[in-house]
């Protein structure tokens, strides 16, 4: 970029040229930096894989602590399942801790072992929910025949 500056008072002209040369890389460092990614590459994703799985073993934790705490649902688990998915929780996140950087199908094969002791308590609180929220209370008058007989009143206010 050429930037050029004139006095006027006393007629002196300046001028200076910026380059964006100074800092840039060279080519040279431009292919290494190219080539070590690709380098890199497989190991990045073997970690982008271990954390993956980690952070999936992680929130089926979390999920499952918070579906025993869930309003609409805590209730619905016995005194042995509470204690069987407490104890479960505890084991995992206790193992986790000392697991910090397993491989992903450690992690993978622990996410597969808490599941398979988690689904068949969740279906079984889920469709004994599902049952009773589908039983209902039943409403008055459900089977009161003609609705002709019952017609509302309507008060007019000017």
């Amino acid at each position: 970029m050429n930037i050029s500056a004139e006095d006027k008072a006393t007629k002196k002209q300046n001028k200076i040229t910026i380059t964006n040369d100074k800092g840039r890389l060279s080519k040279q460092d431009i292919d290494r930096l190219v080539n070590e990614a690709e380098k890199f590459k497989a190991d990045d994703e073997k970690i982008r894989q271990r954390i993956e799985a980690k952070n999936s073993l992680e929130s089926t934790t979390y999920h499952i602590k918070n579906t025993m705490n869930e309003e609409q649902l805590k209730d619905k688990f016995s005194a042995d399942e509470k204690r069987q998915l407490t104890d479960l929780v505890e084991q995992t996140q206790k193992w986790l801790d000392c697991h910090q950087n397993e491989e992903a199908e450690v992690y993978k094969e622990k996410l597969k072992e808490l599941e398979s002791k988690f689904h068949p308590i969740m279906q079984r609180v889920y469709t004994q929910a599902g049952a009773a929220a589908g039983a209902g209370p039943q409403m008055p008058n459900m089977n009161r025949g003609n609705d002709s007989e019952f017609k509302p009143t309507v008060d007019q206010v000017d």
